[in-house]
């Protein structure tokens, strides 16, 4: 019989391992890619897309909000949530294509008294500013309270007319006449595409006042670059915004009368004490030294 040898029997063995170890390896890799591939879901349509590019709906572009589509359309904010079942003014998405029209049969007023009913959070309201009605020569207010007043439609705070301004002629159409929103002088000039209203200087506190009769459509600092700001929408298709103020006298949806003292000059979101006023028509910024009266 022939002896095996140790040498032998340990290449026996490591040929056995081999064999076993190439049994249990497997042969094929797992689809992971037709896996991953099946699992993909469909893209979800964003609201209102199927009126993207149709006349009087806005497609929301990067940094948009209500209020600055409300302001470079000539609308309330508020009429347009109402319109677009919007619940939170702050939650709207790029892409997303929205009514900038009053539906068929409904007017402006209707929609903001809809807005104003319904339960919408005001969009970023003032944090730093103050609100406070009072007359401008510090007298004691009238016996009527400012919310009464707000509610009634009537002048919810003491009408001052601008002094040494004189009152603009009667403009044909439903142009209203406008007057001076502020005493100081011009210190920068509207230029089309580059400064949307007039710069007019002055001091902190300085009286700021409304250029015409109309109902306040916001009043806040959430528009960036604008710091504490007005918008009054007027009859027919005109707004008048009034920026960098350091206190706000008026609330939104109050009806205001044109020389009412509606703010308090300042420099919020501005490099020095300035009034930034603007008149827009369809919520295109229109020259407001070719509107307002000379002086």
């Amino acid at each position: 019989m022939q002896h095996i040898t140790p040498s032998f029997r340990l290449a026996a063995s490591v040929a056995v391992v081999a064999i076993l170890a190439g049994c249990a390896s497997p042969t094929h890799r797992a689809p992971v890619e037709e896996r991953a591939s099946s699992s993909v879901q469909p893209q979800r349509q964003l609201p209102g897309a199927e009126n993207a590019g149709k006349p009087g709906y806005y497609t929301i572009k990067p940094g948009d909000t209500l209020i600055r589509i409300g302001l470079e359309t000539g609308q309330s904010w508020r009429d347009i949530a109402a319109w677009n079942n919007i619940e939170n003014p702050n939650r709207i998405e790029v892409g997303q294509v929205v009514r900038i029209v009053p539906p068929v049969g409904e007017n402006a007023p209707a929609a903001v008294a809809a807005a104003s009913t319904g339960g919408i959070p005001a969009a970023k309201p003032v944090t730093s500013a103050r609100i406070e009605p009072r007359p401008v020569d510090g007298k004691p207010a009238p016996a009527a309270s400012a919310p009464a007043a707000a509610a009634t439609g009537a002048s919810a705070a003491p009408v001052a007319t601008a002094p040494d301004t004189p009152r603009a002629d009667v403009k044909s159409g439903d142009e209203p006449a406008w007057i001076w929103p502020a005493n100081g002088p011009t210190i920068a000039q509207f230029e089309e595409g580059k400064r949307k209203g007039l710069v007019i200087g002055g001091k902190a506190g300085d009286p700021v006042v409304a250029a015409g009769d109309g109902r306040v459509v916001y009043a806040g600092s959430g528009l960036r670059g604008y710091g504490n700001l007005i918008i009054i929408k007027h009859g027919g298709d005109y707004l008048t915004a009034y920026a960098h103020n350091q206190a706000l006298l008026v609330k939104e949806d109050q009806a205001v009368r044109k020389g009412q003292k509606i703010a308090e000059m300042g420099a919020t979101d501005a490099d020095r004490v300035q009034l930034h006023f603007e008149i827009r028509k369809q919520g295109k910024p229109i020259d407001p030294a070719r509107q307002l009266p000379s002086r």
